[in-house]
């Protein structure tokens, strides 16, 4: 089964950095919109206010008219960009920050005796009041102070209300450009970020799908940094854990099956060995019988013809061990007695390793080899028990091949919905094998070509072995003819 993302754990959290950052800029957009302006205003009345006070304490000592007053009234008017008059009971200007005095003179004279009805209050005391005003000769908005100061002259401070909404409009213009700025390049930081930090994650998550698989070779590689790579180290355990119970099941279910199978089998066998071994050992023992008798009644005197004798019963006593320990081996096979055990290990590492073993046959064959270039291809089987499977088909390959003497060693994976196997084939040039032989060739002691078969000392049982192998480990096995040869082939489970 395959799990599909719709949403990658990157994608998430870059997403909620991004509408956070985004959340947080409009927010500062907004405040910044609503109450910038009241904040200014706020600001500039305490700096009307700190004018007022300041005027009043200099006039009060009678120091109007000093340098340092007139810089230091310039820094304030500067600064917070007011303007201010100031005048004494006979309407004399005492001191002024502009040079429109009769402007501010006419504002001064209507503030007391012809008040604007629009004025906003801000604040008043017995000596000030404070209050927006519109000017409307040039139609703009003031903020406004008047008065009486401590020696009784009068005065006039204000400040234009609309450089304030300026100021506010292009503060929050540079915000939402610095916003929309920052947003950018913090989504594309952000976005490699996250990659770097989910990278684990998703390797993880690799690994995770190739367990489901039951293919136990990846593993994570961890940084010893974090809780990811702990959770690495422990997927890791997981891997061998499992790999190691899956071997052990599989080993034990194997030796299941077969002990059902074989147990109803066991007496027939017995049966069976001991008529077939009667059968294939009558040969040889007649042949060593009789050469043996010739050598004693000294049939023939001169000393090849001894040696002739003394090769053929060496010959066949030679015959004869190497089938009774294939007979044993297959005994022990369809007994029951010998324990497979199902391992994983990579077929295409096995199979190099036995050509390198027999490349001398090759040789000595004038044999042309062919083998499938393959990646590593992990299988669940005996190792020791599939060598010999291989051993058996590759010499009956050399001893029978033929023609243009290639022999040609291919893989092929097979996928199913809930099976995985890879097919190994070994296939030789030469004569196929007749069609009536072909039922009866994995039956012990059966030979095609019997002639044949004796001449390079074959005893009809390395077939059998191969089935019983095959068929303790609940595989399949074949053969194929072609018009220029033969092919074996078995299977194994990769899965």
């Amino acid at each position: 089964m395959r799990y599909f993302i719709k949403h990658s754990i990157k994608q998430e959290i870059a997403l909620i950095f991004i509408a956070v950052m985004v959340g947080t800029v409009i927010l500062c957009w907004i405040i910044n919109n609503s109450f910038l302006e009241n904040f200014y205003i706020q600001n500039k009345k305490n700096a009307i206010k700190d004018a007022y006070s300041r005027i009043n304490e200099v006039v009060t000592i009678g120091d109007v008219s000093s340098e340092a007053f007139d810089v230091e009234l310039r820094k304030i008017c500067d600064m917070y960009n007011i303007s201010l008059l100031v005048i004494d009971a006979g309407s004399n200007i005492v001191k002024s920050s502009t040079r429109d005095v009769n402007k501010l003179l006419r504002r001064l004279y209507d503030n007391f005796f012809n008040p604007d009805k629009d004025f906003i209050h801000l604040d008043e005391n017995d000596k000030y009041y404070l209050a927006t005003a519109m000017d409307k000769s040039t139609n703009t908005e003031y903020l406004e102070m008047w008065g009486i100061l401590n020696n009784g002259n009068l005065f006039l401070i204000r400040s234009p209300l609309e450089s304030i909404r300026d100021s506010v409009k292009l503060s929050n213009q540079f915000l939402a450009y610095v916003g929309i700025t920052a947003t950018v390049i913090s989504a594309v930081l952000i976005w490699f970020v996250t990659t770097r930090v989910t990278r684990p994650i998703m390797e993880l998550k690799n690994i995770s799908e190739e367990m489901t698989k039951l293919n136990f070779e990846t593993k994570y590689e961890s940084r010893g940094q974090n809780e990811i790579d702990l959770l690495g180290e422990h997927i890791n355990a997981l891997s061998a854990t499992l790999e190691k119970t899956i071997s052990e099941l599989k080993t034990a279910n194997n030796e299941l099956l077969r002990d059902i199978e074989q147990k109803e089998q066991i007496d027939e066998m017995r049966k069976e060995f001991l008529s077939n071994v009667s059968h294939e050992l009558k040969t040889p023992i007649a042949l060593i019988q009789g050469y043996a008798e010739g050598l004693k009644e000294c049939i023939n005197d001169d000393m090849e013809s001894r040696d002739f004798y003394c090769d053929v019963i060496m010959d066949e006593a030679g015959k004869m061990n190497t089938m009774v320990r294939k007979l044993l081996d297959l005994n022990q096979l369809e007994s029951g007695n010998d324990v497979i055990t199902m391992e994983r290990f990579d077929i295409t590492a096995l199979i190099r390793n036995f050509i390198v073993s027999a490349d001398i046959l090759v040789s000595q064959n004038g044999v042309h080899l062919r083998v499938d270039d393959s990646v590593p291809i992990y299988v669940w089987a005996d190792e020791f028990k599939t060598e010999e499977i291989v051993r058996n088909f590759f010499s009956n390959a050399i001893n029978h091949v033929n023609g243009e003497k290639i022999i040609e060693i291919k893989y092929r994976l097979i996928e199913e919905e809930n099976n995985s196997r890879v097919r190994i084939s070994i296939f030789n040039t030469g004569e196929p094998i007749p069609e009536e032989s072909l039922p009866h060739i994995w039956e012990k002691f059966y030979k095609v070509d019997k002639a044949r078969t004796r001449a390079y000392g074959g005893s009809g049982v390395g077939l059998s072995i191969v089935k019983a192998i095959m068929e303790s480990m609940n595989q399949q096995y074949g053969v194929i003819n072609y018009t220029n040869g033969v092919e074996f082939w078995f299977e194994l489970e990769t899965k």
